[in-house]
């Protein structure tokens, strides 16, 4: 039963599991989103150049139908004309699909973003092999996609079929109409069906992009083993061991930074050295040393001492005796009760002076006793 669980793909991919999927080319997509904003385009490109398309084909189909003699008979007349009538239909018509194409890429790129990968490109050799393509063929992926595609053709077909059939006497009507209005109209009519064609198109395309995106993070999940295997080949590179060390470095200065605010007081070297001491009776049974650093250290200690206007007392030796001989989160040691029990004294009666109550206590030495075991120069 475990190695079931073990092999279940349950996991999610890690960022290394992606980035691989990625130099292989393995990206969600969805061909329905990119074909509906191709089609948008050309929506959008017809609605305007539409007019400038239609003046060009009225423009073209008056130069077929006033053709002269002199030019019909004539081979390089004749070739000319031709040349302006092919340019004057290509032209626009290569404008409308340029459109098309640089929305369908657009489009091809709004999920899984843009990637070039030279591993999806080489030819695998694989896929040309009957078998392998007669299993892709009757698949469940294969079934899913030929049910979608059914799904989609009896959609978009019966909405085509529908909008033909609203618009069938219309273009009958055309005929009756002025060569030049019979194509401003044709132009219209075509406009219109495409603009009502892009809805059902669009809302497949939204549609299909999440259920792409979620295929996609599904085929790329783990087992709990390919996980734990990752982690141990990660975890013997030295760049991997010295980024983990440095990373765990900067959350535990982070949170011993975050307690400075909770002390009582800060004793100072007062440049190199700094700790921040702590004797709540309701939390601890003893002074607790909740921060301590050197040099850059201690002047972030410092500096967050001043924000909270946390008393800060000069005593190199009991900071340095702190600093080398303290654990952070612990009970300061027994043999420097007796400094930290006079500097604790003092910062009391300091508050108590403060509030009102009280006198004004006598300055700190600047060297309180520190039993020599303690000492560090």
């Amino acid at each position: 039963m475990a190695e079931e669980q073990a092999g279940e793909r349950t996991e999610e991919a890690t960022p290394k599991r992606k980035q691989q999927a990625r130099e292989k080319g393995q990206l969600p997509r969805s061909k329905d989103l990119a074909g509906a904003v191709g089609l948008l385009g050309g929506v959008i490109a017809l609605m305007w150049f539409g007019t400038w398309l239609g003046q060009n084909l009225m423009g073209v189909m008056n130069a077929s139908m006033d053709l002269q003699r002199d030019t019909l008979f004539d081979f390089d007349k004749l070739l000319t004309h031709l040349g302006g009538v092919v340019w004057g239909v290509l032209w626009p018509t290569l404008l409308l699909l340029g459109a098309m194409f640089l929305m369908s890429l657009i489009g091809s790129v709004l999920l899984g973003g843009f990637n070039f990968s030279g591993q999806a490109m080489a030819p695998k050799f694989s896929k040309l092999s009957p078998l392998n393509g007669f299993k892709r063929m009757l698949g469940t992926q294969a079934l899913a996609e030929l049910l979608k595609s059914l799904a989609k053709f009896f959609v978009i077909g019966g909405t085509a079929w529908l909008l033909l059939a609203g618009v069938f006497e219309r273009v009958l009507a055309l005929a009756g109409e002025p060569v030049d209005g019979a194509i401003i109209d044709g132009l219209k009519i075509l406009l219109w069906l495409c603009l009502a064609l892009c809805t059902p198109y669009v809302i497949i395309g939204l549609i299909d992009a999440p259920f792409q995106l979620w295929q996609y993070n599904k085929q790329l999940k783990m087992t709990k083993q390919e996980i734990k295997d990752e982690y141990k080949d990660a975890e013997g590179k030295p760049e991997v061991k010295s980024k983990i060390r440095r990373m765990q470095m900067q959350m535990a200065s982070r949170r011993m930074m975050a307690k400075v605010p909770e002390a009582d007081v800060i004793i100072t070297n007062p440049t190199h050295y700094a700790v921040a001491l702590r004797y709540d009776q309701s939390k601890d049974n003893a002074p607790t040393l909740l921060a301590k650093g050197v040099d850059e250290v201690a002047a972030h200690i410092r500096d967050i001492g001043n924000a909270h206007n946390i008393t800060m007392l000069r005593s190199p030796l009991l900071a340095r005796a702190l600093y080398y001989n303290g654990e952070l989160d612990k009970p300061i040691p027994d043999g420097l009760f007796v400094a930290v029990a006079q500097v604790l004294a003092y910062v009391y009666q300091l508050r108590l002076w403060k509030r009102g109550r009280g006198t004004r206590p006598k300055g700190l030495p600047t060297e309180v006793p520190v039993p020599p075991e303690f000492r560090h120069f």
